[in-house]
């Protein structure tokens, strides 16, 4: 009896080898491309044109959905389709750039087609997605000059299928041997109801004080209209423009209130990889009563990942207001380096 187990335990063992092994090789999925690659790994996730699948030379690999003519994957599935359907399937086929669904033999849909897999349930029209960004950078030099920097921002939105809310505030506090050479901040509050063909309307307000500048309040409320010009990864680009009411209170200078023309430029990339991103925040007022006064912001940045959500920035902000008060300068020059938590 001892002979007849030792003799077969490694057939056995062979046998549930074999079909363990055949089991995870049936789950592997496959991408083949019109250049005639083959891909295989575990699929992860599909967006914005974009496929994305694990494999085991070369990480996570994000493939042009319009590179692909066929795609196996075995896991269960829901598709988001371009004519607004939602599908849930039991794994997925894709042959001649065609879908294969036998739920839905009477309709057949391209690759194309294709919206999204797996999508979040906001993406369904469920509820809001919710993300922002907490950040400060602080220097301290000692020595014979003794100098304190600290700069915070803050931003956040929730954003559906049919509206968007964003918050942001953002300022910093300088001193030089125990002197303030900077003191300033900006807070600004957005509604935005989302159109078809990527535009929105909205309205804002905002409210801002540089007291080195003089200005002990600006704020500004009014409409807007807005689009998303292009929305992939690689490039990003968002623009608004409108009309606002906007009052100036100044410490020392006198008063103004005006109708102004608003816009807002916002550009983004992941040009570099690693989920860094290169972006530029572009703000304007252009004050209509007295065409020579216009005051522009704008922030070209640079951010990377470090670990669990935190990143670190860095930042050049230009600040130019041709209406400045006398004694002042036009244009402020501002370096910043920032670490912060993003969610």
């Amino acid at each position: 009896m001892y002979t007849l187990i030792s003799r077969s335990l490694p057939v056995l063992v062979t046998f549930v080898s074999t079909l363990l092994l055949a089991g995870t090789a049936s789950a592997v999925d496959r991408i083949e491309l019109r250049d005639g690659s083959i891909v295989m790994g575990t699929f992860k996730d599909a967006d914005g044109g974009k496929v994305k699948i694990e494999t085991a030379y070369a990480g996570t690999l994000e493939i042009d959905q319009s590179a692909i003519v066929a795609m196996t994957v075995e896991s269960d599935l829901v598709l988001q389709m371009e004519d607004g359907n939602v599908l849930e399937i039991p794994g997925l086929e894709v042959a001649d750039e065609q879908l294969t669904l036998e739920q839905q033999a009477s309709k057949s849909y391209a690759i194309a087609d294709l919206t999204r897999i797996n999508p979040e349930p906001w993406e369904l029209g469920n509820g809001y997605n919710f993300g922002g960004l907490a950040s400060f950078g602080y220097d301290s030099q000692r020595g014979n000059t003794e100098t304190d920097e600290l700069n915070y921002r803050f931003e956040t939105r929730w954003e559906s299928l049919v509206d968007r809310y964003r918050v942001e505030a953002f300022g910093e506090v300088n001193e030089a041997n125990n002197t303030k050479n900077a003191e300033n901040w900006t807070a600004r509050a957005r509604y935005d109801r989302i159109q078809t063909g990527n535009w929105y309307w909205g309205g804002g307000a905002s409210a801002e004080q540089d007291l080195f500048a003089d200005l002990d309040l600006r704020t500004s409320i009014g409409p807007y209209i807005g689009r998303k010009f292009f929305t992939d990864p690689v490039f990003a680009l968002e623009a608004e423009t409108g009309l606002a009411y906007i009052t100036e209170d100044f410490v020392s200078a006198e008063d103004r209130e005006y109708l102004g023309s608003t816009w807002d430029v916002h550009m983004q990339s992941n040009y570099l990889g690693g989920d860094s991103r290169l972006y530029i925040d572009h703000k304007g007022i252009w004050n209509l009563d007295e065409a020579s006064n216009i005051v522009l912001n704008t922030t070209f940045g640079l951010a990377f990942p470090l670990l669990y959500g935190v990143e670190a920035s860095a930042e050049l902000v230009l600040d130019l207001n041709t209406g400045a008060v006398e004694g002042t300068e036009e244009l402020d020059q501002t370096y910043r380096v920032r670490i912060g938590y993003t969610w």
